[in-house]
């Protein structure tokens, strides 16, 4: 990738991996259908659950429980369709999430918004275990779906799975779904171990193509309706024929995060830590939020007060930088982050939120690049203010 601009906006999606395009390519060269029992569909099959081996293995399933689909919204729809069963449970009356969810899972289920309650974050973004516990003690003699995505797409928070999964099993009744998005392929995911019943993901996070992701179920878990219905691919849960290119390149991208996870966590977070104290250097009111949770090593999320989020985001871009002001689904709106507003953001130093997300392709030089930039930008604010930038 050019050097001539420094894309900084991985959150909203992964420039794809070489690699990543070259086994697509071949891919597409496969004439036969995964379906079809002759040689060149044999092949087909073969490369598909190669693929989906990969794709397991990145959050710790196995590959017999991961389902392709079109992507992390599909994949969450799917879920909170209502129809996802398991544990002996049945039908689920309520579901509970958290309120920094992404879209697709707070506007993306089928539940009578009576039967739905948001849960609260503390003013770090991670969820609060003593009023999850309360409400779910609650909710005793219902069957629950409890949807907390594993890290927060916008401030990088990084939710405690493990001890939520905890909670869902003492009460008896709950199944627990994340949404694992953001979190794949920069942190590590054991879906096993941490008791899931279902997770979803999308590919073009973590550098494969745009427009495939995978609903991943445990055992004993699975949708009483398919959500597409026909010839029966997909364990009968998601028929219709695989977009095989999509999902090799999804399987590759997989296997190339899983190599590199140990490695990148440790890269990225020290090139977000060198560009979170050149920010802080700039500018010493910055805010950054989330500072003190577990947050992905690749993000920051950050206002300074009296910034203006979409106009430092065009500035930025005519500089040669990529930056996000919150989340890439919620382009064109004028509106306050419901994450910060969850959060208990000041709404006016929300209007000045701006992340900056790091990937594979990251270098120090972008790194500079955007401090250089940024600069230029605080500069016309802190001259409104009689200070120097």
């Amino acid at each position: 990738m050019s050097r001539a601009r420094a894309y900084l906006d991985y959150n909203a999606t992964a420039p794809v991996r070489p690699n990543v395009a070259e086994a697509v390519a071949r891919a597409l060269m496969l004439p036969g259908n995964p379906s079809s029992i002759h040689a060149e569909g044999r092949a087909a099959r073969a490369a598909l659950e190669a693929a989906r081996a990969e794709v397991a293995a990145l959050v710790g399933a196995r590959p017999e429980q991961v389902i392709f689909t079109s992507g992390g919204t599909e994949a969450a729809n799917a879920v909170l369709s209502g129809d996802l069963r398991g544990r002996g449970l049945p039908a689920p009356t309520r579901l509970l999430h958290t309120a920094t969810e992404h879209p697709c899972v707070a506007a993306g289920h089928r539940f009578p918004e009576a039967a739905v309650e948001r849960l609260p974050v503390a003013g770090d973004g991670v969820i609060d275990l003593a009023a999850l516990e309360d409400r779910l003690a609650g909710l005793a003699d219902e069957t629950v779906i409890l949807s907390v995505h594993a890290a927060n797409n916008e401030t990088g928070a990084v939710q405690p799975l493990a001890a939520i999964v905890a909670l869902a099993r003492a009460q008896g009744r709950t199944l627990v779904h994340s949404d694992a998005v953001q979190a794949a392929g920069k942190i590590p995911l054991d879906m096993a171990s941490l008791g899931l019943d279902a997770l979803t993901l999308s590919g073009h996070k973590f550098a494969a193509p745009k427009g495939v992701g995978a609903l991943v179920l445990a055992d004993g878990v699975n949708l009483e309706k398919a959500f597409l219905r026909g010839g029966g691919q997909e364990r009968r849960q998601r028929c219709g024929t695989e977009c095989l290119p999509a999902i090799v390149g999804m399987g590759e991208a997989a296997r190339a995060a899983r190599a590199a996870l140990d490695g990148e966590q440790a890269r990225l977070s020290a090139l977000r830590d060198r560009i979170e104290a050149g920010l802080r250097a700039l500018a010493p009111d910055a805010v950054v939020f989330a500072a003190e949770a577990p947050r992905l090593p690749n993000t920051l999320n950050f206002s300074v007060p009296g910034l203006d989020a979409p106009a430092a985001v065009i500035a930025l871009d005519l500089a040669g930088v990529a930056v996000s002001s919150g989340s890439a689904c919620s382009s064109g709106k004028v509106a306050r982050s419901a994450t910060l507003a969850a959060m208990g953001v000041d709404a006016d130093l929300a209007g000045g939120a701006l992340r900056v997300s790091l990937g594979w392709n990251t270098v120090d030089a972008d790194a500079a690049c955007f401090l250089d930039a940024f600069e230029r930008v605080l500069q016309p604010l802190y001259k409104r203010r009689g200070q120097a930038a």
